[in-house]
């Protein structure tokens, strides 16, 4: 259940916006900024593994728009 899932002490949302289109590298999600692999796992993943990818995407995403 979904809902339960995300009501969950551990439940780590994922950072998809529905936007998955790869960067002209083909190595980050535009959307998410997650890397293939990193996609993939998602559900895979711990909880704590969740928040170290998502502590990871600002600064990927600051990096992706700048000049």
């Amino acid at each position: 259940n979904r809902r339960l899932d995300a009501e969950h002490p551990d439940h780590v949302p994922s950072p998809c916006v529905s936007v998955c289109v790869l960067d002209a590298n083909g190595v980050l999600c535009v959307g998410c900024f997650r890397t293939l692999d990193e996609i993939a796992a998602w559900g895979l993943l711990d909880a704590g593994a969740k928040r170290s990818v998502l502590a990871a995407l600002p600064a990927r995403r600051s990096a992706h728009r700048s000049p």
